[in-house]
């Protein structure tokens, strides 16, 4: 998981709106790369925070969901930014307990906090992060297919190639630090070939009920 926040004072904010920028999902990689470096020159500043995916599952057992855990580190890059005014593209449905969730991590608790959903269609900074951080992850997943030597996709649960990778790795019987296992999507996958094991097994030892 990566998450970005960008600091830019009202007339960065109009430069923004004047080279394009939008929500990172309507463009294509390559209007991201090259939006992703104008926003670092018109920008005051540019915070990116990794999470690995063990360390999100650390968390998960440690009774921290993911949207808890996107405000903790939220607020982490709050608080090294230190801006008066910070627009959230809430994950979350109930955008106003997220943002007291959100307010009670932050150390400035005048701050103001314009927590949405969908807040990267709307507002010119958040969608400038949501391209910083859409591109870092891309680079990141890059980085590892070079590592493992084969494709894993981009992650999502409708992606062929990170199923099929996902797959390739139950069957094997051990996931990697660089999947998250609390992730739905691979917990039914680690359930379905830990069934046709046993049934393998019981068909291999002629064993019936």
């Amino acid at each position: 998981m990566v998450i970005c926040g960008v600091l830019v004072t009202e007339d960065q904010e109009r430069e923004l709106k004047k080279i394009g920028v939008k929500d990172s999902k309507l463009l294509t990689p390559q209007q991201r790369e090259k939006l992703a470096v104008k926003i670092e020159e018109i920008a005051t500043h540019i915070i990116v925070l990794r999470i690995p995916a063990h360390k999100i599952d650390a968390n998960r057992k440690n009774g921290i969901n993911l949207n808890q855990l996107e405000a903790i580190k939220m607020a982490e890059i709050i608080n090294m930014g230190k801006p008066k005014k910070v627009y959230i593209d809430s994950p979350s449905y109930n955008s106003e307990k997220f943002k007291n969730y959100l307010l009670s991590k932050i150390e400035e608790k005048d701050i103001e906090i314009i927590s949405e959903n969908y807040a990267d269609k709307k507002y010119p900074v958040v969608s400038a992060a949501s391209i910083i951080a859409k591109v870092d992850r891309d680079s990141q997943i890059k980085k590892l297919e070079e590592e493992i030597g084969e494709p894993i996709g981009i992650g999502y649960p409708h992606d062929e190639l990170t199923i099929k990778h996902l797959e390739k790795l139950a069957k094997n019987g051990k996931m990697p630090p660089y999947v998250r296992v609390t992730w739905d999507t691979t917990q039914e996958i680690i359930k379905k070939y830990q069934q046709k094991g046993i049934l393998n097994f019981l068909e291999r030892n002629k064993i019936t009920f």
